[in-house]
Parts: C-alpha cells; sequence; structure tokens
C-alpha cells in the first residue's frame, strides 16, 4: 500500500473530473434509468459488506469478550489475524470501487450533495494513507463501516428493485451513521489518551488528528443532513397541511 499513496490521489482527481465532466455532458441529455445496473451493483456491494461485518465483527467481538476494550483497539493482529487480514485489506481495496456510486447519481441526474463526494475522497485517501501503519483504532473503524455499509447497500438494492420501504428505514441508516463517527472520535480518544499515558497503543499524533477531524466533519455533515432530510422536510409537510385544512 506505500505505492497506492500517491495513487489515492490519482484516483480522487480523476473522480473529480468525471464529476465536472458528466455532469456537464448529462446537462445536454436525458437522464439514464440505469435501474437493474443499479441493482446489481448495490447488491454486490451489500454481500461484499455483509460477509465483511461478520468476519471482522465476530474477530472484534471475539477480542472485546475475551481480553477488553483496550486490547481491541490498541491491538495490531487484526491487521495480521488469518481471517481479519484479509477483510481489512479488502476494505481498503474497496474504497475505489465505491467511488462508482457517484456514477449512478450523475447519469441518472439525481443530486449530488458535497457530503456524497466529500465523504468518498476523504475516505479513500486516509484508508489508503493509514493501512500500512497498522494504526490502533483500524479494527473499530472498519467493522463499523462494514455493518453501516451492509446496511445501507442493502437499502438502496431495495429501493432499486422498486420496494416500497418506509422512511423511518432511510432514518435510521443516517443516526447509526451519526453513531459511527461520534463512535471514531471516542475511539481516536482513547487511542491518544493511552498513547499519552505511555501504554502500548500504536498511532501517531499526525495520524489521530487527520482522523479526528474527518470523523468530526462527517458528525456534522451527517447532522445536518439529517435536519434537512427529515426534520426540516416533516416541519413544511405540516405547516402545508395545517394551510390546506
Amino acid at each position: 500500500m506505500r505505492s497506492c499513496r500517491k495513487k489515492s490521489f490519482l484516483f480522487s482527481a480523476l473522480y473529480a473530473a468525471c464529476i465536472l465532466g458528466g455532469r456537464h455532458v448529462m446537462k445536454q441529455r436525458e437522464k439514464f434509468e440505469l435501474r437493474k445496473p443499479l441493482v446489481l451493483w448495490s447488491l454486490t456491494l451489500a454481500v461484499f459488506s455483509i460477509f465483511g461485518a461478520i468476519r471482522t465483527g465476530s474477530y472484534m467481538m471475539y477480542i472485546l469478550m475475551t481480553k477488553g476494550l483496550k486490547q481491541s483497539v490498541c491491538d495490531q493482529s487484526f491487521y495480521n489475524g488469518p481471517v481479519s487480514k484479509f477483510w481489512a485489506y479488502a476494505f481498503v481495496l474497496s474504497k475505489a470501487p465505491e467511488l462508482g456510486d457517484t456514477l449512478f447519481i450523475v447519469l441518472r441526474k439525481q443530486k449530488l450533495i458535497f457530503l456524497h463526494w466529500y465523504h468518498h475522497i476523504t475516505v479513500l485517501l486516509y484508508s489508503w494513507y493509514s493501512y500500512k501503519d497498522m494504526v490502533a483504532g483500524g479494527g473499530w473503524f472498519m467493522t463499523m463501516n462494514y455493518l453501516v455499509h451492509a446496511v445501507m447497500y442493502s437499502y438502496y438494492a431495495l429501493r432499486a428493485a422498486g420496494f416500497k420501504l418506509s422512511r423511518k428505514f432511510a432514518m435510521f441508516i443516517t443516526l447509526t451513521q451519526i453513531t459511527q463517527m461520534l463512535m471514531g472520535c471516542v475511539v481516536n480518544y482513547l487511542v491518544y489518551s493511552w498513547m499519552q499515558q505511555g501504554q502500548e497503543c500504536p498511532s501517531h499524533m499526525q495520524n489521530i488528528v487527520w482522523s479526528s477531524l474527518m470523523y468530526l466533519s462527517y458528525f456534522v455533515l451527517f447532522v445536518q443532513f439529517f435536519f434537512e432530510a427529515y426534520i426540516g422536510k416533516s416541519k413544511s409537510a405540516m405547516a402545508i397541511t395545517k394551510k390546506s385544512e
């Protein structure tokens, strides 16, 4: 992954260029439906994330129950275990193909919000930057992301297939994302605290700072999205209903 650090910036630049170029081209064209490809895409990522969540989650649960919280955060064996090693590497690599999510948004002429592409770029850069250092907390970061994506992509696949799903399902997914960001900040704090106490919790300040800023920015953006998408719309709907009565 040392050589991939530079490639992550190249992928991010190409990704941004494709967004700008794609949106410019699509201004003059009719939107594509792409329902069947979207079902296949989302289902593939959902299955991948489900298996990843099961495999990394079972490992993390075992460490947590047998060796405690500190070991689950600081132990680097997550990167080297016979099973977790594969899923940790697969997680990092998956951040490149996941950029394809945006292709569907652009081609279907849906609203592309800042949170979407900012999240994709920064996760790719951070994951490819941090993996080789086997920093403390990685097991928690990856397992939480697998869990959230397992639910999120399953939801996308069902929606694309035409299933009518409750709005509460979408709200639940956003709440799990907000919780994930909070947990990320907590894990970073624990790593920093144990490092300051001189305990064995391998990381470095640069990584902790960038990771904390990333998680904090995600938290703010997801909270903002939650209020705009669910609370704000609910109030608007209630106001319209009262006016019509």
